[in-house]
């Protein structure tokens, strides 16, 4: 039986619950009867709806799982949430091997799903593919493990890294299928971050179910501004502004250091109010002032050179004078969106 094969689909599977889930993890899972042939699949759907494994038992009668082999990209869980422990479904159903991908960081399940399996006479295969695994679930983890909302970074460069000419023209750097691609990657997230130049110099919708702002002198038009016109929206600024009270606007108070809002406390405050995931789309300055707390970087890369240096660049919030002092990143994917590629970045450690 060639275990990475069916862990792939699971894989796969889980995916399909991208910017549902949260904040649960993304999980999927395939059975197979005790001949090895493929009878059910599962996937997570939404938060509070049906956990993979249960999705793809409940489909089947008790007799077709008798002998069978489940794979699924998570340890199955052993406690009592919003739906019954899985872990008790697939020993109810005859389940004679169980093939993990990785070990649930959730301090509740952490184990005991497995040792509950085990305790039952059911086969217990671990770690298949668990990287890839980890790499899916890495928001999940991050929460799970740190506390902490997972931050990345949207950014659309020409080969110079510049992101608009000098006079504000960015208009269209990238193709439409990168841009498509970018809408994929903004369903991923449980909200955007941008700042108020942002909001200023482009007017943007940012349609999303969430929506975060740093405006410290609230100078944006709150009643007219495009973003503000649909989805739930957090405002950061600076403590000592009165703000308006408007319907669907949560005004958060922030701590200002140097003039700049304490990015510190705006992650502790996402996290407090349930936004698990971030994607930042904004300027050099923002963009350069989120690195020390970026998990992960999206940057888009056209093959157009401005070759001006007062044009607008992707990073662009301090002075270096040796390059030893440059942040280092690792390249996780490359992927092509002609004319266009995507390079996935996470900092190096």
């Amino acid at each position: 039986m060639d275990y990475n094969y069916y862990m792939r689909r699971c894989i796969e599977l889980a995916k399909q619950g991208e910017g549902n889930v949260s904040p649960n993890p993304l999980v999927g899972c395939v059975v197979l009867d005790s001949n090895e042939n493929v009878i059910s699949e599962g996937y997570h759907h939404y938060c509070g709806g049906n956990h993979a494994e249960r999705d793809a038992l409940l489909k089947l009668s008790p007799a077709a799982t008798i002998g069978g082999t489940l794979f699924v990209n998570l340890e199955p869980c052993s406690h009592f949430g919003k739906t019954p422990p899985c872990a008790d479904l697939i020993i109810d159903r005859g389940i004679k091997r169980v093939v993990i991908g990785m070990q649930d960081v959730n301090p509740i399940v952490a184990g005991n799903g497995i040792a509950k399996l085990k305790a039952s006479g059911i086969e217990v295969v671990e770690h298949v593919l668990e990287e890839e695994c980890k790499n899916l679930n890495e928001v999940f983890i991050k929460n799970m493990t740190q506390h902490k909302t997972f931050v990345a970074i949207k950014t659309a460069t020409t080969l110079d890294g510049k992101t608009a000419t000098s006079t504000g023209s960015s208009k269209w750097i990238t193709s439409n299928a990168a841009r498509e691609e970018v809408q994929t990657i903004r369903h991923r997230y449980d909200a955007i971050l941008t700042s108020s130049s942002t909001v200023l110099g482009d007017n943007p919708t940012m349609a999303h179910k969430r929506k975060i702002i740093l405006d410290r002198e609230l100078k944006t038009d709150f009643l007219k501004s495009k973003i503000y016109q649909n989805g739930e929206i957090f405002v950061f600024h600076a403590p000592n502004i009165q703000a308006p009270e408007i319907k669907n606007i949560k005004f958060v108070p922030t701590p200002v250091t140097a003039n700049k809002l304490d990015i510190e406390f705006i992650l502790n405050k996402t996290y407090e109010f349930g936004i698990m995931s971030i994607l930042v789309e904004a300027g050099g300055k923002l963009n350069g002032a989120f690195l020390d707390f970026t998990d992960k970087i999206y940057q888009f890369i056209a093959p157009k050179i401005v070759g001006d240096n007062t044009a607008l660049s992707c990073f662009d919030y301090r002075k270096v004078n040796n390059i030893s002092d440059s942040k280092s990143f690792s390249i996780k994917e490359v992927k092509n969106f002609p004319p266009d590629i995507l390079l996935t970045l996470i900092p190096n450690t």
